[in-house]
């Protein structure tokens, strides 16, 4: 029997374990215990943040390349890739929801430029001044996606300071709440999301820690996916403090453009230089825009690419007087996908 659509190789080759509707056979006709990660299709959660490349990766090389379960073999013996695209394409129109964006757009992260796809993340940065005064500062992150579109924000910064005599300080910074909304998602090549946050002044202004007052920050940010594996990102927005005695109004850019790199035909690790310009400008009479560059690059630790790395070289441009260059770093858990030592 030829098998010309999505839907025809899917009952031919995948309902003995996925079920006629893609929601898993039940246990009793499968005869053996489903493995955790046992995929729902009809989840729109699930199946629309997975990019293609993924479900391709998976289907041709069976569940061990993206480190989950052997039971999922591979068909590409017995598939055509054009038949494994049909079938993919398939699985895609299993979530009957409008709205909810594809994984094409959760574009790789940059150090400074914020994405605009919701997350369920964990995030660990750190930078440290390679010259000038001594200093380590970064934060812990945690980023809880909400529906379709939305995303809960909170952010705990933290900081060394070396002081005058050589000494060390360390303390909190101001604490940031934040929340995430998708404006506009087309198709897998457009993402566009606003964003508010709100920081309160619980680090020590003193020492050098806090600002010392309430700031309220709203960002645009626009996700643009472009041929052969390349992006850019944009954040731009304003930081507004309610005590301007302490603090003043900004406007900030930050944009980032990349590649990715697949080891293996698409199935391996993935590697993704970015360059980053970002500038920030006091909105005050006389005040001058800094700029910054920032050459780096991600690279996923394991198999299922949900934890990664990013290190780069943050360098000012313009108006180096009292700016230092820094060595910046993040470890990135998108536990969605798994527990921290899963898929390796």
């Amino acid at each position: 029997m030829k098998l010309d659509t999505g839907e025809e190789i899917f009952k031919a080759a995948c309902i003995g374990c996925h079920g006629p509707d893609g929601t898993g056979q039940p246990e009793t006709i499968l005869g053996f215990e489903p493995p955790p990660a046992f995929p729902d299709f009809t989840d729109c959660n699930g199946s629309t943040r997975e990019r293609t490349a993924d479900w391709n990766a998976i289907i041709h090389e069976g569940g061990p390349v993206r480190g989950f379960s052997e039971i999922m073999p591979s068909w590409k013996e017995a598939l055509t890739d054009e038949q494994i695209n049909k079938v993919v394409g398939f699985l895609r129109s299993r979530c009957e929801e409008p709205g909810w964006p594809l994984g094409e757009l959760n574009l790789p992260r940059a150090l400074f430029t914020e994405k605009a796809f919701p997350e369920d993340e964990w995030l660990l940065t750190t930078a440290v001044n390679t010259n000038g005064s001594g200093e380590v500062a970064g934060a812990l992150i945690y980023e809880k996606r909400l529906g379709r579109r939305g995303q809960l924000e909170f952010a705990a910064p933290y900081a060394f300071l070396q002081d005058a005599d050589n000494g060390w300080d360390g303390g909190i910074g101001d604490l940031v709440l934040g929340y995430k909304h998708v404006l506009f998602a087309m198709g897998t090549s457009t993402i566009l999301s606003a964003q508010g946050e709100v920081s309160v002044p619980t680090g020590n202004k003193v020492k050098g820690f806090g600002s010392g007052t309430t700031t309220f920050e709203t960002f645009v940010l626009l996700g643009q996916n472009l041929p052969r594996s390349t992006f850019f990102q944009i954040q731009t927005g304003f930081e507004l403090p309610t005590d301007r005695t302490k603090a003043s109004n900004a406007y900030v850019f930050k944009s980032a453009a990349g590649k990715v790199f697949t080891q293996n035909g698409g199935v391996g690790r993935a590697w993704t230089p970015m360059v980053e310009f970002i500038g920030d400008r006091d909105l005050e009479t006389g005040a001058r825009t800094n700029w910054d560059i920032v050459p780096e690059m991600q690279v996923t630790l394991n198999k299922r690419q949900h934890v990664r790395i990013g290190g780069g070289v943050r360098t000012p441009l313009n108006n180096t007087a009292g700016r230092s260059t820094q060595l910046s770093f993040y470890v990135l858990w998108d536990f969605f996908d798994g527990g921290l030592r899963e898929g390796w």
